[in-house]
């Protein structure tokens, strides 16, 4: 009876979706309304009702849901992803296989070699009338050497759940660091952030857009509100926002370039609490920030456990984070990834709302950047690798450690646990 007393909750605000859009920032470059955030919205509210499949039916809804809603802008992969309709993603191709591609009737809308990741990118136009998919099919037959794939589009893994005054006890002072960010911009000039070094560049259309999910992760990470203190507090945070303004916001292209910048930025750890499907420019960005010495965290997701694996969470060397609750159980919409390293509190916990004050958040979203914080303290003194390992003995062990390892090495950040006082 409860099941069902939440699924027509949930069919009644199908038709009030602009007043539920503010609360779940689980597309934050959207920026109309549309069913997606609502059946986001009220997953979590069932979440300990719904199944595994359920939570991924909701996703699929979600998801094409988004594309009916912008048309000229979006379409679907193969696999139901949303990607840019009019684009498709050149990663190292040779200039013989760009002409190759301009004969076929592509046009070259941008091409330049992106400093810091030394990763030539090009983006293509497919020849009026051809879909996406199709592009992408033609591209790859012309040059079967090259790497061409969509320019998918990436979500957040969380949401809000309210306003919250409880402070929270501070973490102990330890080393700063200098962390990066992909995700939605923010107000660094909102109570939560003050004294915190931040620098924020935008790479989707619309510049820096402040929103509610980058300033939760950020607060997570180096934020403090009265006693709150996030995972890593005193670190400077470069911020690239991938979202911008407009239904184009958080695509593969933006993230690709995101990377780019902070490895120009020098930074150790990058915390990424987007997903989306695996994607060759971002795989190709991924490999080369770790080979430059960087941490990449990430996010699990919130799909469920019958979801595919998300990216950039499922990729070797990603230190990937999943979400637990009061009582140490996986968050019953995390997603499982091609591998789980930590665990970290994902549920009522605190974190700043982006408009001066604090509220309660739930999701893998929020796991990461506690899980970045701390391994980017420890890149104070250790390399990439050592730092991991590190942190793994500093993990406490909550079982599982089957095939499954739903857990990772354990759990980080307990003392960061936030519960908040409604």
């Amino acid at each position: 009876m409860r099941f069902l007393a939440a699924l027509a909750t949930m069919l009644a605000l199908a038709g009030s979706a602009a007043a539920q859009l503010p609360r779940v920032p689980l597309a934050p470059g959207v920026q109309v309304p549309s069913l997606g955030p609502v059946l986001g919205d009220v997953g979590g509210v069932i979440g300990g009702l719904a199944d595994p499949r359920a939570l991924a039916d909701s996703r699929l809804l979600r998801l094409r849901d988004l594309v009916r809603t912008h048309p000229r802008d979006l379409a679907l992969d193969p696999s139901g992803a949303p990607v840019i309709r009019d684009e498709v993603l050149a990663v190292a191709v040779s200039p013989e296989a760009l002409t190759r591609a301009q004969a076929a009737g592509f046009r070259v809308v941008r091409s330049e070699t992106l400093e810091g990741l030394d990763l030539a990118i090009s983006v293509l136009a497919p020849p009026s009338g051809m879909n996406p998919t199709e592009a992408v099919r033609r591209l790859r037959k012309l040059d079967p050497a090259g790497q061409y794939d969509f320019n998918h589009l990436y979500f957040g893994a969380g949401e809000t759940a309210g306003p919250s005054s409880q402070a929270a006890k501070p973490a102990p002072a330890r080393r700063a660091a200098r962390i990066g960010m992909i995700d939605t911009g923010l107000d660094p000039t909102q109570p939560a952030l003050r004294g915190v070094a931040i620098e924020q560049r935008g790479f989707a259309p619309g510049g820096v857009k402040p929103a509610a999910h980058g300033a939760a992760v950020a607060s997570l990470i180096a934020g403090h509100v009265g006693g709150f203190s996030g995972s890593a507090p005193g670190s400077a945070l470069y911020i690239a926002d991938v979202y911008g303004a407009g239904p184009r916001g958080g695509s593969a292209e933006a993230v690709v370039r995101a990377f780019a910048w902070l490895a120009q930025s020098d930074v150790q750890v990058i915390n990424v609490s987007l997903v989306g499907p695996s994607n060759a420019a971002l795989q190709a960005a991924v490999g080369a920030s770790q080979r430059r010495g960087a941490n990449v965290v990430a996010a699990v997701g919130n799909d469920g456990p019958a979801a595919p694996p998300m990216y950039p969470a499922s990729y070797p060397g990603v230190v990937a984070v999943t979400g637990v609750d009061a009582r140490d159980r996986v968050l019953v919409e995390a997603g499982r990834a091609a591998h789980v390293d930590f665990a970290a509190p994902g549920a009522n916990i605190l974190a700043a709302d982006g408009k001066g004050g604090l509220v309660t958040v739930r999701g893998t979203s929020f796991a990461a950047p506690l899980v970045a914080g701390r391994l980017a303290q420890l890149r104070a003194d250790l390399g990439r690798d050592a730092a991991v390992e590190a942190l793994g003995r500093q993990a406490r062990d909550l079982g599982a450690k089957g095939p499954d390892k739903v857990f990772g090495r354990g759990l980080i950040g307990e003392d960061l646990r936030l519960t908040a006082r409604r």
